[in-house]
């Protein structure tokens, strides 16, 4: 009988983890990029240059009545967001990239029974829902669940500039130290990894478009923010007809903001 008992109590607690351990519906999980972060040595010289790419900006944040964060909107569910060197300590470029979710709480959970600690799921000043955790090389990795009446939902059908290059951020290519870590780390969080030409390649079931790679790190590496075109060619022609200088290799297009962040327009399938 104890035999028994303990065979049942075995079953019992294997299909526990079992359960604790399935993944959240597609729409509770990642199901797009929020936005990407980066900082910048002047806010109105980059507000400036996002403005010839067509972007326009939405909303700021401010302290003590100093602007410490601008969103530009790329549509509605996607930012750049924008933060002010405020020490010459600060390194320039990339902060972050944030993720949207269906439901941020759900997720927090399902990554928790997983072994994966997020910062506790708290309201952000923008009034979303907000957590994050840090990956293997100790870059933030945010979390939003946008929420009604928060300054990102309000704007929604506004700030959509005409002339926008590119209507869609498909994601990054970042250099990385540790392929391996990152990898399991990208795992965890959901995402599907193959190798690509030797870099990683990073989709999101719940999330086609996203495109993410990530690559062996050298001496001024730099990542790289990719956004759609349909044309890539006709982009390379308005962005030129902007004032601003592009190089095309065939369906890329590389452009360069005034602190060197690198920006590619990419011709992709889905727009052919």
């Amino acid at each position: 009988m104890k035999i028994c008992c303990m065979g049942i109590l075995a079953l019992f607690c294997a299909s526990s983890m079992t359960a604790m351990a399935q993944p959240p519906a597609p729409d509770s999980g990642i199901t797009g990029i929020a936005h990407i972060a980066f900082r910048v040595s002047d806010l109105d010289r980059e507000i400036a240059f996002l403005g010839k790419l067509g972007y326009e900006e939405a909303f700021t944040m401010t302290n003590g009545g100093r602007t410490n964060e601008v969103f530009i909107k790329v549509n509605d569910r996607q930012f750049i967001e924008l933060y002010p060197q405020t020490s010459p300590s600060q390194p320039l470029g990339w902060m972050h990239v944030c993720y949207e979710v269906g439901d941020l709480n759900i997720l927090y959970k399902f990554y928790d029974s997983m072994g994966l600690k997020l910062r506790p799921v708290q309201k952000a000043s923008a009034g979303n829902l907000i957590s994050s955790t840090d990956d293997p090389e100790h870059r933030v990795t945010e979390f939003t669940q946008y929420m009604p009446g928060s300054r990102h939902t309000l704007d929604r059908g506004q700030h959509l500039g005409a002339g926008r290059i590119s209507t869609e951020l498909l994601g990054f290519d970042l250099p990385v130290s540790d392929g391996a870590a990152m990898k399991e780390f990208y795992t965890d969080l959901g995402f599907e990894p193959q190798n690509t030409n030797g870099n990683i390649r990073l989709t999101a079931s719940a999330a086609s478009d996203i495109h993410i790679e990530l690559r062996s790190w050298h001496q001024g590496a730099m990542p790289e923010f990719l956004f759609a075109v349909p044309d890539a060619k006709k982009a390379a022609g308005e962005l030129k007809n902007a004032g601003v200088k592009a190089d095309r290799m065939d369906g890329l297009v590389f452009v360069h903001d005034p602190d060197n962040n690198i920006f590619v327009f990419l011709e992709t399938d889905s727009n052919k």
